[in-house]
């Protein structure tokens, strides 16, 4: 009964009682998503003095965090066909609470390197979570108003993103990272290694929190009334279309669509994640750059409700994207040549940005590709992963160059995904 009631959600524009709890559900664990997710433009300056890394060092936060993406997504899709939506999400969120609760020897021992591999499997956990969840969004309803189902989630992911910052923050007592920041060269060898181990340990008791969180949700879940969709269904017409695709590698919009988004999860992770390191950089303090990044996130949420008023019915999905690729371009260009906090506030309204982008990719880069769904899904997953090079690149940058002008990589990405959103996705032959 379950399975026959999520197939007529997926087919009709109605939306039934199972349907409307699995959006409730889903949009719960977009929220887990943003939360854990953006918490790393805290992680990156925190760990870099904590740690004592380099620039380039502490972005390896987001390199373990999101090459998880890649590793995983394969192993992603076996895990649902195996166990299903329901207990395959189950199984990712008690993934992602262990691997919080390797934060605790890692802030004992102040050993970066724990550090990373908690953040490597929270993200293995969060790619099955993916692999699920944005199919089950995108064809649970109309394919035309799936951008608007998307930002729907969207929101439930950035305003958890917003809220992070903040609420991390102040148990991580970011006014004491700002004095010891100053006052670190004074102190002697023995009182900085004691203060540098007092900071770490100070990343305990909210990660303990995660965790209680992630087994109650995993919890939810498991006993949930989560129905099964048929993510492989293909009308006749599709069918007959795609009779001649042997793989998704047939369907160069998918590739395409892949690359799409690992150029803009790439500079998603830039603007939200670089944005209080670079509000150090220009003389800011942690405690007000903080600030900028539930900007970031605010200005996303904002995107996301125009998208929900606008798409379908004043604008199509595929020119909200390249709307939002000339925003990109436009916002990077004048966070390089400004400073100070209008640099900085460009860099927040990146997220205005880059809000429409992962609702209108999906759609795009899934479109007529049929029983090949979870195949295609499974690949942009693994284009998830640009969260993990792209911001390596401005890491590197920024520390031999400066991080201002680092964001200069951002412009060629923006530009490729207005390809993709003006020609792109049209492309149907190889």
């Amino acid at each position: 009964m379950a399975n026959s009631v999520a197939k007529e959600g997926v087919k009709s524009s109605n939306i039934t009682e199972n349907t409307t709890r699995s959006i409730i559900i889903i949009g719960a664990l977009f929220f887990i998503f943003g939360f854990v997710t953006w918490l790393n433009s805290l992680l990156i300056p925190y760990l870099e003095i904590a740690c004592e890394l380099t620039k380039f060092q502490s972005f390896f936060v987001t390199f373990a965090f999101y090459i998880a993406y890649v590793v995983m997504a394969p192993v992603s899709t076996k895990t649902l066909n195996r166990l299903g939506f329901k207990k395959g999400m189950s199984v990712a969120l008690v993934i992602m609470a262990f691997g919080a609760l390797l934060f605790i020897p890692a802030a004992i021992t102040r050993t970066y390197f724990l550090f990373l591999t908690g953040l490597f499997i929270m993200g293995s956990g969060l790619a099955i979570l993916q692999t699920a969840s944005n199919p089950y969004v995108t064809i649970v309803g109309p394919a035309e108003s799936a951008a608007k189902r998307i930002s729907i989630m969207g929101i439930c992911n950035k305003l958890a993103g917003a809220i992070a910052p903040i609420l991390i923050g102040f148990f991580l007592q970011l006014e004491k990272a700002d004095e010891l920041q100053s006052e670190i060269a004074n102190l002697t060898s023995a009182e900085r290694i004691n203060e540098l181990n007092e900071m770490a340990l100070r990343v305990i008791p909210p990660y303990i929190g995660i965790i209680v969180v992630l087994l109650l949700l995993a919890l939810w879940v498991y006993k949930s009334s989560l129905p099964e969709v048929d993510t492989d269904e293909e009308d006749e017409t599709l069918s007959s279309t795609n009779a001649g695709k042997n793989s998704v590698f047939d369907f160069p919009h998918v590739i395409l669509g892949v690359i799409t988004l690992f150029i803009y999860v790439g500079v998603e992770v830039i603007a939200a994640d670089s944005i209080i390191s670079y509000g150090a950089s220009q003389g800011i303090a942690l405690t007000t750059a903080k600030y900028f990044a539930t900007g970031t996130m605010v200005s996303m949420v904002v995107g996301y409700i125009i998208g929900i008023v606008t798409i379908p019915k004043f604008i199509k999905q595929e020119n909200a994207l390249r709307v939002s690729a000339v925003l990109g371009v436009v916002f990077s260009l004048l966070a390089i040549f400004t400073s100070g906090y209008v640099s900085l506030a460009f860099i927040a309204l990146l997220g205005l940005a880059n809000a429409l982008m992962w609702p209108a990719i999906w759609p795009l880069a899934l479109a007529d590709v049929g029983r090949f769904t979870k195949a295609a899904s499974s690949l942009l997953v693994m284009g998830i992963a640009g969260g993990a090079i792209i911001p390596l690149v401005y890491g590197a940058l920024a520390e031999n160059w400066n991080p201002q002008d680092a964001y200069w990589v951002m412009i060629p990405c923006y530009l490729f995904i207005l390809y993709f959103a003006v020609s792109g996705y049209k492309i149907r032959k190889s």
